[in-house]
């Protein structure tokens, strides 16, 4: 056991309600739905979550069908998303009739026969609970149930039909919950066994996993850009008896691999129907039927024996580096999360202001699944779902119509903003950008000499006033309050053009092993290059360090995974023997707590003569000194020396995503700038000598700030194409797959190193 050197504990957080009661909850919505044309759009609302194709074809007899069996009458919205409608009281005590929660045994929680890890799917571990974390753990179900007295009647989920809003109550979002749940019981969803989620983000999503734990089962998501390959991998290691999917070209990837994959028992698909009637392929219509032959009672039974230390969700890791592994994650970790770890990023229940997010990003990816579906639960937050281009384009669409008070997005996420405001500032008149540039760089200056004030100068507040504040209100943050990344670190250069915009991006670092965040930055928590602070109740000890007290990240707490499934090495790999998580990452303190990461431990390089190498500040420098370069690695692990592989900045196919070969407009400026009229990469590589002189001065200036000779850039080149997912360079939440590109430009690696012959 390496020895503990910086231990940390987090404090009791306060509790949000407490928040100040200036702060108001966002205006309540009138009811517009009477007579015909409620009938109308809960046909409309059920018909969206049921499509059998375009246009919302309303099927009358399952609204109803639903209504007389749960008892509740279902109000559709489609009014303003910042707004809210009641349920009638009368409906509300429906819902809440329909089950009586589980109590939880709490002397259980110190049975000392049970260890802080398994692989088993059906396992339990014994909970993290002591004197720095003392809350008494609840399930899923527990969460849910006590949510809807607070939240029943306000918005959960918002989602578009038609070109027009609509959405669903907390109290018809349980009841789908239910009724997915019984639907899987009756496909034959067994205990502890998945039901894997291929899709992108959608009401049916959310409604799907929260079924999947109500029926004692393991809601799994998978990405969207999944090869059938590792579809088949994922499915057979969760041992999958259902995967619902949403289009049928996620469908035709299971029907390549159903012959392997012997626990799967049924297939739902709910965006598009199936080309042909097809033996165990349900439609989410017929799905939801079949939940009708399974009693409330018998789905209460279920949920009355489950406990907090059981796994309820699987994250499975992007396999940068081999397989992915299937991180365990139980009730508590989701609830325990969902609450303290939000608390810490200051997330507000919606009985002080109402939450409105936009959920994007890949539900597979634990801080997606934390912050859009569990936490919006714990809270009540509304969460409204993009469109499946919206990494495409339609992303900033969505933000202005659905004006989030809290946004989360990775770092290339901001980086692609901030390439098209660039964009259209070099292609606006000359006074609109002398505007634009003075007011962020007055802005920007403001917030990095006094970052904590909230007295502005003049200027400051005209440049907000005059200029930043439309910008802001184009992009769909005008209620935007907190703006968080994670998952992958950020240049100094995104997180200064957007204080330069009076947007500060909160850092939160966690792992899939952490349940996501376990530091958070937030509004008051917040020091600029920082992952923020412990989120109170977690533990965090630096173990190793070196002079300047950078070491390995090691944490402990409720947020700690139960172990990665049927992988025992890889759990004791990553958990010790008092129960630390030993993350891998390198990192430092400040003597206020705030975390700075320093990069992977793995991808430490040690050159042949024995240096240790951080890559990543090394790449954000030359990111910084020349704003062509799109990405950077490193190279020299085992090598006499240090060498660089460059990719520029490209635009994107709008249908693909993949990177083009016309470079960027920031791209073109730089070119323009150093004497170059290129506005292409292939016209670049290999032939300008006006970019790769500039390149080479820029690196010059770089190795000159260098600590010393061994961290010297010495040789690099500029590679033909960006990297991208779909070239393997990147994984789904864009981290640089380091291995992947050593071996795919391995033959313009081993040149850098290849003696000159006399």
């Amino acid at each position: 056991m390496p020895r503990n050197s910086g231990a940390g504990y987090g404090c009791p957080h306060g509790d949000p309600s407490m928040l100040d009661s200036r702060e108001t909850p966002q205006e309540s919505r009138q009811d517009m739905t009477v007579g015909t044309t409620q009938e109308k759009l809960k046909t409309r609302f059920l018909n969206r979550l049921l499509p059998g194709g375009p246009g919302c074809v309303h099927k009358l007899s399952f609204v109803r069908n639903l209504q007389c069996r749960q008892g509740v009458r279902l109000n559709v919205r489609s009014s303003s998303l910042t707004d809210r409608q009641p349920l009638s009281e009368e409906s509300l005590n429906h819902a809440l009739k329909l089950s009586v929660p589980e109590k939880v045994n709490n002397a259980q929680w110190d049975a000392p026969e049970e260890a802080l890890w398994t692989t088993q799917a059906d396992g339990r571990v014994r909970l993290r609970i002591d004197p720095s974390c003392p809350q008494l753990p609840y399930t899923v179900h527990q969460m849910f149930y006590e949510a809807l007295d607070k939240y029943g009647d306000f918005s959960a989920l918002g989602f578009k039909c038609q070109d027009k809003w609509e959405h669903i109550s907390y109290s018809q979002y349980y009841l789908l919950a239910r009724r997915a749940a019984k639907g899987f019981l009756k496909l034959g969803l067994e205990r502890a066994h998945s039901v894997a989620i291929l899709g992108f983000n959608s009401p049916e999503w959310f409604f799907s996993a929260v079924g999947t734990v109500f029926a004692g089962g393991i809601v799994t998501g998978i990405y969207t850009t999944s090869s059938p390959e590792a579809c088949q991998y994922i499915a057979y290691d969760c041992c999958a008896n259902v995967i619902v999917v949403d289009t049928q070209k996620q469908l035709e990837k299971i029907l390549k691999v159903w012959k392997q994959l012997p626990h799967l028992k049924a297939v739902v698909i709910y965006k598009e129907p199936p080309p042909h009637k097809m033996a165990n392929v349900y439609t989410m219509e017929e799905f939801m039927e079949l939940g009708n032959e399974v009693p409330e009672e018998a789905l209460d039974a279920i949920i009355d024996t489950q406990q907090p230390n059981q796994c309820c969700v699987l994250v499975y890791t992007s396999g940068t580096t081999g397989n992915p592994k299937g991180v365990m994650l139980s009730q508590d970790n989701i609830t325990w999360t969902a609450r303290y770890g939000s608390q810490a990023g200051d997330i507000r229940p919606a009985e002080v202001q109402q939450e409105v997010v936009v959920s994007y990003l890949p539900l597979s990816h634990i801080a997606a699944q934390i912050y859009d579906l569990w936490t919006g639960i714990q809270w009540g937050a509304q969460v409204c779902f993009a469109e499946p281009d919206a990494l495409k384009g339609s992303l900033v669409n969505t933000l202005r119509e659905v004006e989030p008070t809290s946004h989360m997005g990775v770092p290339r996420v901001w980086e692609k903003i901030m390439e098209r405001i660039q964009e259209v500032a070099a292609q606006s008149g000359f006074i609109r950008r002398k505007m634009l540039l003075w007011a962020m760089s007055v802005t920007l200056e403001q917030n990095l000499t006094c970052p904590g004030s909230d007295l502005k100068p003049f200027t400051t507040r005209l440049a907000d006033y005059l200029v930043l504040a439309k910008v802001r209100q184009a992009l769909g943050f005008a209620k935007c309050q907190k703006n968080f990344y994670g998952a992958a670190p950020m240049t100094a250069e995104t997180q200064h053009f957007f204080l330069g915009l009076n947007i500060r991006l909160y850092a939160g670092y966690g792992l899939s092993e952490t349940s996501g965040p376990h530091f958070m930055s937030s509004p008051c928590n917040y020091r600029l290059y920082s992952s923020g602070k412990l989120v109170p109740g977690c533990r965090v000890k630096l173990v190793n360090q070196d002079t300047e007290g950078i070491g390995e990240i090691c944490l402990w707490g409720r947020t700690i995974f139960m172990g990665y499934l049927n992988m025992e090495d890889k759990t004791c790999e990553a958990i010790d023997e008092e129960g630390w998580l030993h993350t891998g990452d390198a990192g430092r303190l400040d003597a206020d707590g705030f975390l700075y990461i320093t990069g992977r431990l793995k991808e430490l390089i040690i050159t042949a003569g024995g240096e240790n190498v951080p890559p990543v500040p090394i790449e954000e420098a030359v990111k910084m000194e020349l704003p062509i370069i799109s990405n950077a690695m490193l190279i020299g692990d085992q090598r006499k020396f240090l060498s660089m592989l460059l990719t520029l900045k490209c635009t994107l196919d709008p249908d693909t995503s993949d990177p083009t070969d016309n470079l960027t407009e920031q791209a073109v400026e730089f070119c323009q700038r150093v004497g170059s009229r290129a506005t292409t990469v292939s016209e670049i590589v290999g032939k300008d000598e006006a970019v790769y002189q500039a390149i080479e001065e820029g690196i010059r200036r770089v190795n000159m700030n260098a600590a010393a000779r061994p961290y010297h850039i010495q040789k690099w080149a500029i590679l033909e194409r960006d990297f991208s997912i779909s070239g393997g360079e990147l994984g789904p939440t864009m981290k640089l797959k380091r291995l992947t590109v050593l071996d795919k430009y391995k033959d313009i690696i081993d040149s850098f190193y290849q003696e000159q012959k006399m």
